[in-house]
Parts: structure tokens; sequence; C-alpha cells
């Protein structure tokens, strides 16, 4: 589990920069979104991993 969490925090940062990148050269807002909605997924992943995570007693 421990090796998750890097990982998630990584794809997080690189769909926000996905997101900025085609937010800035006036790409289609439909790529913009569904960027920023991956994000959000990956963070409410990285929360239940999280919570698993101290509910088991990894952390």
């Amino acid at each position: 589990m421990n090796a998750i969490v890097p990982l998630l925090l990584l794809l997080i940062v690189g769909s926000l920069g996905y997101a900025l990148r085609s937010l800035t050269r006036g790409g289609d807002s439909r790529r913009t979104a569904r960027a920023l909605t991956l994000r959000i997924s990956l963070s409410l992943t990285l929360f239940a991993v999280l919570m698993l995570g101290k509910w088991l007693g990894s952390w």
C-alpha cells in the first residue's frame, strides 16, 4: 500500500498539468473537464486508500 500513495499523487499532479495545458492552449473544453474529472476521481481514490490503510492499521 505504500507504493500506491506516491503513484496516485503523481497521477493527480499529471492530470492537473494536462488540464492546465489543455486550458491554456485553447483546446477542447471537454478535454479539460475530463482531465479534471479524472483528478477528482484519483483524489477520492487516494482518500479511500488512506482511510483503508488507517482502518487496517497500516499507517
